[in-house]
Order: C-alpha cells, then sequence, then structure tokens
C-alpha cells in the first residue's frame, strides 16, 4: 500500500480534555484524552494500522527504505506527532540536547513545534524568558513558585507556530488545542507544576535550561518549521477556489499527512482513502505522485 491510515495511541493525563474524543472522534477507553499520537513508533505510544500492527512492524516488515535516504543518518525513526488538548496548565517544563538525553536517559533529546489550533480568549503559551536571568534566580524561582513570572508568555491564537529548542523552558496554557511535532523523544524535565503532586525533575533541568530568551528564527522559510529532525509545511483547501493539491513523494522521505480539519479524498497511486478532521497518513517514501482533493488544513511532515 502506497498510504497507510493511522490509529493514535491515546494518552489520558490529568490535565487532558474531551475535546479530541468529540470533535475528532478518538476511541481513548477514558473520561478523558489529553494526547494523540498520530504518528508514532515510540514504545511509550505506538501509532497503529488497519489490521492491529504498529507502524513500527509495518517499517520492519517492509524495510528501511520506506523511510527513505534522508533517514539513514538516524539509529531509530526520526518524528512524534501528536495532538494535544490541554483542558488545565500543563507543566513548565524543558526538553535536554541529544548529548544530554543520551547519556542520562538513553534515548535522544527533543526539539519541538507547536501550531495552534483553537484557544480560549486568554489562554497563553510560554517559551523562554523575558529576559537572560542567573541561575541563582532560576533556582530562587523554582522555590517560591514565581517561576511564570520571568517566562515569555505569548497570547495563543489560531493559526499561531512556535518553534522550541531542546533547553528551552516553556508550558502550554489551558484552554489550548494544538499540533505538536517533535523528536522520536519522550524526555521531559518538570520544573513547575501548579501544586499537582507529581515528581519534579529540578537537578536536570538546571543541566540543560537556557537562561537566555529566545532568539526568533529564520532559517524556517519557506517552511512552517524545520530543524535536523522534521520540516513541516502547511496545506489549506478551501473547497471552492482551491480544492486539490499534488505533490510527489520521492526517494528521500516519507511524507505524514495530518488532517486538521475539513474532509476530502486522498489519492497515491492505486490508494483511496476518504480523510477527516483528525486522520494522519503515512506515504511511503518512493510513493510517487500524491493528490488531495476537497476542504482542508493540513500539516505535511517530511524528514529533510
Amino acid at each position: 500500500m502506497a498510504i497507510l491510515k493511522l490509529k493514535p495511541a491515546c494518552k489520558n493525563y490529568i490535565w487532558g480534555g474531551r475535546r479530541l474524543v468529540e470533535e475528532f472522534g478518538f476511541d481513548c477507553g477514558d473520561k478523558i484524552c489529553a494526547e494523540a499520537w498520530t504518528l508514532s513508533t515510540h514504545p511509550d505510544g505506538a501509532s497503529t494500522i488497519d489490521g492491529g500492527s504498529t507502524l513500527a512492524e509495518y517499517i520492519k516488515t517492509n524495510g528501511l527504505k520506506i523511510l527513505g535516504t534522508n533517514c539513514r543518518r538516524f539509529e531509530n525513526f526520526p518524528v512524534l506527532i501528536k495532538f494535544i488538548d490541554a483542558r488545565e496548565n500543563l507543566s513548565v517544563q524543558v526538553h535536554p540536547t541529544d548529548d544530554y538525553a543520551k547519556i542520562h536517559e538513553n534515548q535522544l533529546g527533543k526539539n519541538e513545534m507547536w501550531y495552534v489550533l483553537d484557544a480560549d480568549e486568554n489562554s497563553l503559551l510560554y517559551c523562554g524568558f523575558k529576559k537572560k536571568i542567573s541561575r541563582a534566580e532560576f533556582v530562587d524561582r523554582i522555590n517560591n513558585n514565581s517561576l511564570v513570572e520571568v517566562l515569555n508568555a505569548v497570547p495563543a491564537k489560531k493559526g499561531n507556530v512556535i518553534f522550541i529548542p531542546a533547553g528551552t523552558i516553556h508550558a502550554i496554557g489551558k484552554g489550548i488545542l494544538l499540533a505538536e511535532i517533535q523528536q522520536n523523544s519522550n524526555v521531559s524535565y518538570r520544573v513547575y507544576d501548579y501544586g499537582r503532586n507529581r515528581p519534579l525533575h529540578i537537578a536536570k533541568a538546571l543541566d540543560v535550561t537556557n537562561l537566555n530568551p529566545l532568539t526568533e528564527r529564520g532559517e524556517n522559510y519557506p517552511h512552517l518549521a524545520a530543524c535536523d529532525y522534521f520540516a513541516v509545511d502547511k496545506l489549506n483547501l478551501d473547497g471552492r477556489i482551491l480544492s486539490v493539491a499534488r505533490g510527489t513523494v520521492d526517494e528521500k522521505t516519507f511524507l505524514n499527512v495530518l488532517i486538521l480539519d475539513g474532509a476530502g479524498k486522498i489519492s497515491c497511486g492505486d490508494d483511496e482513502i476518504f480523510y477527516r478532521k483528525g486522520d494522519s497518513f503515512f506515504i511511503a517514501a518512493s510513493s510517487g505522485e500524491w493528490e488531495i482533493c476537497g476542504r482542508c488544513d493540513a500539516l505535511l511532515t517530511t524528514i529533510p
């Protein structure tokens, strides 16, 4: 098959809501669905394909060639994509770099990006510090629960794109629905958790956190976001003036199509599948020309 429709692995973290169940139709099997991992080979939550096998098993059976030549430099599948429904504030946290995570966690660090799908009127995203702070101030503010006061707060609006390099302190505020594209890692160091009784990881966070304000990245163009592990582009079909998009999946990289909204049909080779909001499709490298028809907002992820 050229196109694989993926079923997500769902997570019922305590801060999650019901939108991924009620609006996207994901079967979480619980009262809340905080995250849906729509493209994942991670052992903590692997997406599956028709027939019940995981994407990781499919890749093992069909060979690494389906990932493309750009993936040869990686030991493991490079990317993980998810939807996040934050009914409550997520913890303030930071992700390590690859070098640190390999030594301390036996896996990779994490660069990631957010694409905001919806947000309450006063919802905030936090990314980096407002200004440079010292290590001593960082520790003091963690201890006296005032860390959020020095974080760079960004009003969350539909269509916001934020890239978060490893080492950047960050948090998703309550009332936000977003898509996250990240390295294939599940390492997070929690430094503030709004009074919840969950473990914190202060010592490791102090090791890896960049205490300088985050600078604007200029190297993403023409992508929404890009780094060594992924490149993300936006597709919009209004169903009237523009109702068809075409492209080619060559030998360099696979393509993931994540449907944020809308409905229509996706085709590649002999495969033709109807899509709806929340669907995630894996198209193997060297599959050739693809076409998407209908009305949709979608994120297209490749490996640069």
